[in-house]
């Protein structure tokens, strides 16, 4: 539940942005971002995550540039920037050699298993098929974005098997790789 809880800001930048506009989308993801890290901060007295401070800051940057500068920017062009900014997001963490699903499979595993090769091999496969269902929104979003002739829930229905796909996959795998270790 804590993996999927931590992409509400990016649920909820998609909500305001349909409904009201980019710049609010995107100061409402920073503001449930926020929101995300002060309940870890005060409620459950863990150090924020990763993917949560990297969503405030990307959330938060793009809002302060759009409230600035006024950019224009097309909703797709705004879901590429979000897009993009999430798989750096990921991507980075596995090079730092700190997949962003460590700290979400921690609340779940005993630390015994923490540090075992096994554990650390399951979370860099899970984050590497995230990275990959947000290259696969990326893709999405640059089609939509350079080929208006091809139909949008082409790319609807290519980011949501993206992503639905992840979701299944964190789910199945880390029981087909301890049954694989035993």
């Amino acid at each position: 539940m804590g993996i999927v809880l931590s992409f509400a800001p990016f649920i909820a930048f998609a909500l305001v942005d349909r409904l009201i506009g980019s710049t609010a989308g995107l100061l409402a993801g920073a503001l449930v971002s926020a929101a995300l890290i002060a309940r870890d901060l005060v409620g459950k007295r863990r150090s924020p995550r990763m993917l949560e401070l990297g969503s405030l800051v990307l959330f938060g940057g793009l809002a302060v540039y759009a409230a600035l500068a006024s950019p224009d920017w097309s909703v797709v062009g705004v879901r590429l920037r979000v897009d993009c900014g999430l798989l750096l997001i990921v991507v980075a963490s596995l090079v730092v050699r700190r997949p962003f699903t460590l700290q979400y499979a921690r609340e779940q595993v005993p630390l015994e298993y923490w540090n075992t090769p096994a554990f650390l091999k399951t979370n860099d496969v899970i984050s590497t098929v995230w990275a990959l269902a947000f290259v696969v929104l990326v893709a999405a979003d640059l089609v939509m974005l350079y080929r208006p002739d091809v139909p949008m829930r082409a790319s609807i229905v290519a980011t949501i098997l993206a992503l639905y796909g992840a979701i299944k996959f964190t789910t199945w795998y880390p029981n087909r790789a301890s049954r694989a270790d035993a």
